[in-house]
């Protein structure tokens, strides 16, 4: 028996390193958070000197160099984090927006997948995730900052400090919120209407940008010729000036959407808004192929998409509370989310180009931001008003004095006729207790009665004249005889 016990024990090892309700050691640790700090720098620095690589290997008239390459990837990867960088004296602040938004991504991936490795349930729990990814950004940033003093391409260490780890500390903290369960703890302590503004502001903006894109997209299809025609007959020209354009077409998408809620943007002395238009010079990149020459009469007709969006956000917003107030104050706060995600984008889209006719690059925020908040808020708050629930209106005072107003059930508020029924039972009440009570009847007392016929008597003989002998009208009472005298 003792062999098939040993035989049938079906004890289980655990699978991989971890286990759900086994701490980690404090070495196992130590290796997570290493791990969490330098993958995504080595794979950011790695996927910015492959691509320079690329672009090296195929550019005509170029030799390659290992160093040199190691070497360049590193302003390279300052430049993805969204830090200026000066070419001797020329700022260099229009920055491709994709790199860093793979960048961010990549961080966030790491943090979330650190925080699940460590078992982290709480944000206090995953904050050396947080405090590990934010350093590690920061201090790689400037040391690349300090290596690079002295090159033809340069950045200030203090902003190569402060950016790559304040853009690593959002993306961290994303990725640790869902796996930690922050949603739901915030969710808890905010009010749920403002919470449901912000989802529809997200919607909203992301709507906005998909308008952008497909504008775009049209713009540069209807002039492919064009665009065509900038591309260089080598491939080595031809596929850097197709990364370039792939490298900055989320900056493209963000200057059209400018361009579609009616600011515009410029480059240099172009300046391309919806209701005014100043010609320009034009850098010769693919991306900017599709740019008009002139202004054109149907450009107003673009203003349609916004519109619509904020149409799309007040329906989405129709049933969010009874009252339409509220529904205008969600609305309100979908239109800020989207105002706040303008911002960010025209910034981080636009910058300085050097010193020459291109410069600068820029997306006027604080227009685009009002445009894109109004663009929200008018037609979105007059839809969430107008197609969502009313409480019915309170019927006139006349209505309670009058019985006819009572013969149709729907025409009358229950409530209020359930008042006056009150009232008057309380003024009946109150009539009733103002009426005189009546006295109760008492008890006829025997004793009482006695004494009465006592007094009766009594009076009759009072009555009697004095010497006046009263006879034959007086009745003996019980058995007493008359006396012998009277015989």
């Amino acid at each position: 028996m003792r062999i098939m016990d040993l035989l049938t024990d079906s004890r289980e090892e655990p699978v991989g390193d971890l286990e759900p309700d086994v701490e980690l050691s404090r070495a196992a640790r130590v290796r997570v958070l290493l791990a969490a700090a330098l993958g995504p720098l080595v794979t950011g620095y790695a996927a910015v000197a492959t691509v320079l690589t690329l672009v090296a290997l195929t550019a005509p008239r170029t030799v390659f160099s290992g160093t040199g390459v190691l070497l360049a990837a590193g302003p390279g990867w300052l430049a993805a984090h969204q830090v200026r960088l000066d070419l001797g004296v020329h700022p260099i602040g229009v920055l491709p927006l994709l790199p860093t938004l793979g960048a961010l991504a990549l961080a966030a991936r790491t943090a979330s997948g650190a925080a699940v490795r460590l078992g982290c349930r709480s944000a206090r729990e995953a904050l050396p995730v947080f405090a590990t990814i934010t350093g590690a950004h920061a201090l790689f940033g400037l040391v690349v900052a300090l290596c690079a003093q002295g090159s033809p391409v340069t950045a200030n260490p203090l902003v190569a400090f402060a950016v790559p780890g304040l853009l690593a500390a959002a993306a961290s903290a994303v990725g640790i919120a869902r796996c930690c369960g922050l949603p739901d703890v915030v969710a808890e302590h905010l009010d749920p209407l403002a919470l449901r503004g912000v989802r529809a502001g997200a919607l909203g903006l992301a709507v906005l940008v998909a308008c952008g894109a497909v504008v775009f997209t049209v713009a540069t299809a209807l002039s492919w010729r064009t665009v065509a025609d900038m591309y260089e007959p080598a491939l080595g020209s031809s596929f850097g000036m197709f990364l370039l354009s792939v490298l900055y077409l989320p900056n493209a998408v963000t200057a059209v959407l400018s361009f579609v809620t009616g600011p515009g943007f410029s480059i240099g002395d172009l300046n391309v808004g919806m209701f005014g238009y100043r010609g320009g010079a034009v850098p010769g990149v693919p991306l900017l192929g599709g740019l008009p020459e002139h202004h054109a009469a149907w450009w107003p007709a673009l203003l349609v998409l916004p519109a619509a969006t904020g149409v799309l956000v007040g329906w989405s917003l129709r049933k969010v509370d009874a009252d339409p107030a509220q529904r205008i104050r969600t609305v309100a706060v979908a239109g800020a989310v989207v105002a706040l995600g303008c911002v960010l984008l025209g910034t981080l889209s636009g910058g300085r180009l050097g010193d020459g006719p291109f410069d600068p690059v820029s997306v006027p925020v604080g227009v685009a931001s009002v445009v894109a908040f109004c663009w929200i808020v008018i037609p979105g708050g007059f839809v969430a008003f107008f197609t969502g629930e009313h409480e019915p209106p309170a019927p006139p005072p006349e209505a309670l004095e009058d019985n006819e107003a009572f013969e149709d059930a729907d025409d009358f508020d229950a409530e209020e006729a359930a008042e006056a029924v009150e009232e008057l039972e309380a003024s009946e009440e109150d009539e009733e207790t103002e009426e005189p009570e009546e006295e109760p009847e008492e008890e006829p007392d025997e004793d009482a009665e006695f004494e009465a016929e006592a007094d009766a008597e009594l009076g009759l003989e009072d009555a009697a004249e004095p010497g006046e002998v009263v006879t034959g009208g007086t009745e003996t009472c019980g058995d007493v005889e008359a006396a012998e005298t009277d015989r």
